[in-house]
């Protein structure tokens, strides 16, 4: 008879990434790209002597910053970690290494170390904060005057119009507290993960932040290649 083999633990489950990115900044990013590639690639087909080595130097310095600041910010967040991909850095942060997450003009994430770190890929919008205050208010007042009116049902026993009819549509829905903008939402979620998270001893570490090579070479390296045929004679 023989026994069976001991089999190997189950690994943890891979807590698996909320991303976090910014649609209209994707959408700008790929239109400007096509209007960068159609110049640029029309200089280097048509144009003649310097250029086309200007067109293929502004191609090299734009494209890559283009690209950066448009379609590479994204921001994602697990059980362990909060790591930001910004145009020109990615930043690991470990929840228990967080403060705070600062919603104001933009939104921060700041290290207890007091150094902070801007969420590109959550950019904020004023209008939109503008627009879900007045839902809210608007709500408010559709409940208030609901409230009104069934009380006036109440006392005086008739059916009335107005009150009821009339807010059951914005009235219910800041039923579960104020409207808010969309990236507000997302700064809600990620608090909550982190007061969720910020003690467990997996969201524990140290903050890295690497500087994306892949971004700043190309671009340091058109930038020179501009430079020097700009200032030959």
């Amino acid at each position: 008879m023989t026994t069976p083999e001991p089999q190997p633990p189950t690994p943890d489950p891979v807590s698996r990434d909320r991303i976090y990115r910014s649609p209209m900044g994707i959408v700008g990013g790929v239109l400007l790209l096509v209007v960068v590639l159609w110049l640029g690639i029309d200089a280097l087909v048509r144009g003649e002597g310097r250029t086309q080595w200007l067109a293929l130097a502004a191609l090299i310095l734009i494209v890559p910053l283009v690209s950066a600041f448009t379609l590479r910010p994204a921001v994602y967040a697990n059980e362990e970690r909060l790591r930001i991909r910004n145009p020109l850095r990615i930043i690991v942060l470990p929840w228990g290494q967080i403060a705070s997450l600062r919603s104001g003009y933009t939104n921060e994430a700041i290290a207890k170390s007091g150094t902070k770190f801007q969420l590109w890929a959550i950019p904020v919008s004023l209008r939109a904060r503008k627009k879900a205050a007045r839902q809210t208010a608007q709500a408010a007042a559709e409940r208030n005057a609901a409230a009104r009116g069934e009380r006036g049902r109440r006392g005086g026993g008739g059916m009335g119009f107005g009150g009821l009819g009339a807010g059951t549509s914005r009235a219910d829905l800041g039923a579960d507290g104020p409207a808010r903008a969309e990236s507000d939402k997302i700064i809600d979620e990620l608090r909550d993960l982190l007061a969720h998270r910020e003690n467990e001893e997996s969201a524990q570490g140290e903050v890295t932040v690497r500087w994306a090579y892949e971004v700043v070479a190309p671009a340091f390296a058109g930038a020179v290649l501009l430079l020097i045929l700009l200032l030959m004679p």
